[in-house]
C-alpha cells in the first residue's frame, strides 16, 4: 500500500512522465524558431492581405479614406479620389487632409484627435448650401499598435448609374423604362422626368407603373429603397484615376 512508504508518492509526483517518443519529437520541433521559409511565407501571406484589402477597398461606390489622426492621409480608395471634387468640402493637399472652407477645420481635426485618442466615432456635416457632405469619422484603434481613422464620404446620388443598369436587367426594363428610373433616383419627380424625357406625364406614369410590377415594389418610395440596398461596388469598366 502507499501508506507504507510516505515518500514514494511525492517522488513519483516530482518525478516527469516520460512522453512517447513522437510527442517529445513535435513538442522539441514546436519549441525551435519558426524555419525562414515558413517566416518568409507569413510575411508574403501578411503582404497579400494588404494588397487584397486595397484591392476591397478599390472596388467600393462609397468614398474611403484611412488618416492619422493629425490628418496625414495613408490610404484613399478610387471612389474617395472621385468623389474630392472642387466642391467637396475636403481636399488633400501635399499627403494632408484639409477643410475646404474654414468654419469645417476645428469640427475636422477634432473630430479626428477624438477618434485617436478617445475612440470616439461620430457624423461630421461639412460644406456649405450645395456642395455640402457627410462624413462618417470612424477609429481605428483596436488590437494595433498604431491607430487609424477611417473617414466614409457620402454618396453623391441615392443609385450609381451601373446600380440602376443592374437593376434593369434583373427585371428586364426597357431602355425608356431605365431612364425612367435613373431620373427617379436622383430625386426627380414624375412630372420632372416627364419634361426631361419629353414625354407625357401620363407616359411617365404607366412606365413607373410598369417598373413597379417588374420589381415587385408597391410604391415608388419601395422602388427606391431596393436600390439604395444594392452592394455599392464600382464597375468593372471603370477608368483610373491618373
Amino acid at each position: 500500500m502507499w501508506s507504507a512508504h510516505p515518500h514514494a508518492e511525492s517522488s513519483l509526483a516530482d518525478r516527469p512522465s516520460p512522453l512517447p517518443k513522437e510527442v517529445e519529437r513535435y513538442v522539441n520541433e514546436f519549441r525551435q524558431p519558426l524555419p525562414r521559409t515558413i517566416a518568409n511565407e507569413r510575411r508574403a501571406a501578411h503582404s497579400l492581405s494588404g494588397h487584397w484589402m486595397s484591392l476591397v477597398l478599390e472596388e467600393l461606390d462609397y468614398g474611403v479614406l484611412l488618416v492619422s489622426g493629425q490628418g496625414q492621409l495613408l490610404h484613399s480608395n478610387l471612389c474617395a479620389r472621385r468623389t474630392m471634387d472642387a466642391s467637396f468640402p475636403l481636399q488633400i493637399q501635399d499627403g494632408l487632409l484639409r477643410a475646404r472652407h474654414d468654419k469645417d477645420t476645428n469640427p475636422l481635426f477634432e473630430a479626428l484627435g477624438r477618434a485617436e485618442q478617445e475612440g470616439r466615432r461620430c457624423l461630421l456635416r461639412l460644406g456649405e448650401t450645395a456642395d455640402r457632405a457627410n462624413v462618417v469619422v470612424v477609429p481605428l484603434n483596436r488590437n494595433v499598435e498604431h491607430t487609424a481613422v477611417l473617414l466614409v464620404l457620402e454618396r453623391r446620388q441615392l443609385c450609381a448609374e451601373l446600380a440602376a443598369q443592374w437593376f434593369a436587367l434583373r427585371y428586364g426594363l426597357t431602355p425608356a423604362e431605365t431612364e425612367v428610373l435613373k431620373l427617379l433616383s436622383e430625386g426627380a419627380r414624375p412630372n420632372k422626368v416627364a419634361e426631361t424625357q419629353g414625354v407625357a406625364i401620363s407616359t411617365v406614369r404607366t412606365q413607373i407603373q410598369s417598373i413597379r410590377a417588374k420589381s415587385g415594389a408597391q410604391s415608388i418610395g419601395e422602388l427606391m429603397r431596393q436600390l439604395a440596398v444594392l452592394p455599392p461596388l464600382m464597375s468593372a469598366l471603370r477608368m483610373e484615376l491618373a
